[in-house]
């Protein structure tokens, strides 16, 4: 499955100026969307993914990045805030409520965190992709957002330096989403809802994208504006 997708997607052109303007809009509404259905794990996700520099991020070992992302306390919260959600609004219903209904949804839950993080591991090794959020180095609002939008599906090779379509973030929010259908109940198999499932995994890596770019101002905004004056002057 990893494989196919990546296939798919490296192919000649890649990303062009027209796919770029695509894929920026269709990060921004994805994210949005995604805020709005799953506003709580969303924000779970953003916050505990800000406590590392971003620059150690794609610097790290792949290897290692992956085992703390995949096994770090903040996974099993995220996990267990998405089945939270899911418990209240009783999806799957097949799986009921109670201490029962909770285990299978954070099971779910889990369960698709690590498949997206071994096939998103497995491609990008693959195909010498950057792992993390790379800050834009920009100044300007709209610059900085368009790029940390745009990040979700183009990333820069290990080799070179030069963008590629982000073909591990892709082939692993969506191959996790459809795979994830095989422990769904039979109401929940649908690959459709593999592929929204999928679809919701990239717009909350854009906005967890959007707040690793604008986090430093956020936690420093004196330093922030005394960077732009000097620049000013």
């Amino acid at each position: 499955m990893a494989r196919l997708v990546a296939n798919f997607l490296a192919r000649p052109g890649w990303p062009s100026e027209g796919q770029t303007a695509f894929w920026t809009r269709a990060c921004t509404l994805t994210a949005w969307d995604s805020m709005r259905r799953s506003s709580i794990t969303a924000m779970i996700l953003v916050l505990s993914s800000v406590t590392a520099k971003p620059a150690e991020r794609y610097k790290a070992h792949p290897v290692k990045k992956y085992v703390k992302n995949t096994f770090s306390p903040f996974a099993v919260l995220r996990a267990g805030a998405g089945a939270a959600i899911e418990q209240a609004r009783n999806v799957p219903h097949e799986w009921g409520q109670g201490a029962g209904g909770f285990g299978k949804r954070l099971g779910s839950a889990f369960g698709k965190h690590l498949v997206d993080n071994s096939i998103h591991l497995a491609v990008s090794e693959m195909r010498h992709e950057e792992i993390g959020y790379r800050p834009s180095g920009k100044r300007h609002f709209g610059p900085r957002l368009k790029y940390a939008l745009l990040s979700t599906v183009v990333t820069r090779k290990t080799t070179t330096g030069k963008k590629t379509v982000a073909t591990g973030e892709l082939a692993g929010a969506f191959g996790s989403g459809i795979i994830s259908r095989a422990w769904q109940p039979a109401s929940r198999r649908s690959i459709a809802l593999g592929f929204g499932s999928g679809g919701i995994t990239l717009g909350v890596d854009a906005g967890t994208h959007v707040l690793h770019e604008f986090w430093p101002d956020i936690r420093h905004p004196h330093r922030h504006r005394h960077y732009r004056s000097s620049r000013a002057g």
